[in-house]
């Protein structure tokens, strides 16, 4: 939200309307992107660590 009504000035109205493949085409123009599925060595360290 802060990206799309701060950074990309959207109103309200043009935010909620967009579809996810589109925010992110929007985000990626100002250098956001949406990071890869972890590796699953990470995954699993990230379990080890944080056992809950």
């Amino acid at each position: 939200m802060a990206v799309g009504f701060g950074l990309l000035r959207l109103s309200p109205k043009n935010f909620w309307s967009m579809t996810p493949r589109e925010m992110e085409r929007a985000m990626s123009l100002y250098g956001y992107a949406l990071n890869a599925a972890p590796a699953r060595r990470d995954l699993a360290a990230l379990m080890t660590q944080f056992p809950d």
